[in-house]
């Protein structure tokens, strides 16, 4: 686990005083994604994508990966406290995919991490998003 990472998982962990929750400004954002496969170095993909909040989505800041089957699975345990964001995803049946998912949130930005386990494959994967407001949205940018 990066550093970054443990660190927000700890935050969120810590039942200290809640935090007031970091609220993301509307708009445009422009997110680099990049896909960490383990012990495949280089094998990874990486794209930007223009996506339009309007604050952080009930659901949490969605999967931005091509053809993950996590897109359209149920969130849960949705953890909100100070600049920390933290949440589950879970497709239903057996052997299907699920996900933790670990975000750091500013005002105008935010980053975080989508540790995938891809069902019966017995594979793991990790999505890293960095994501930047641009401003308005505009009609094209993808909303969750």
């Amino acid at each position: 686990m990066a550093k970054g990472a443990a660190v927000l998982v700890l935050a969120l962990a810590a039942g200290s005083a809640a935090a007031e929750p970091v609220r993301l400004r509307p708009g445009a954002y422009e997110v680099e994604v990049r896909l960490d496969l383990p012990h495949l170095d280089g094998a990874g993909g990486r794209k930007r994508v223009r996506l339009c909040l309007d604050g952080v989505p009930a659901r949490g800041p969605p999967v931005l990966g091509d053809n993950t089957p996590l897109a359209g699975c149920p969130v849960s345990d949705l953890r909100r406290e100070g600049e920390a964001l933290g949440f589950t995803i879970a497709c239903e049946g057996r052997n299907q995919p699920s996900a933790k998912a670990v975000y750091r949130l500013a005002p105008e930005g935010f980053e975080g991490r989508v540790s995938m386990r891809l069902g019966g494959k017995n594979m793991t994967l990790t999505e890293v998003q960095t994501g930047r407001w641009r401003g308005a949205c505009a009609p094209d940018d993808r909303r969750p």
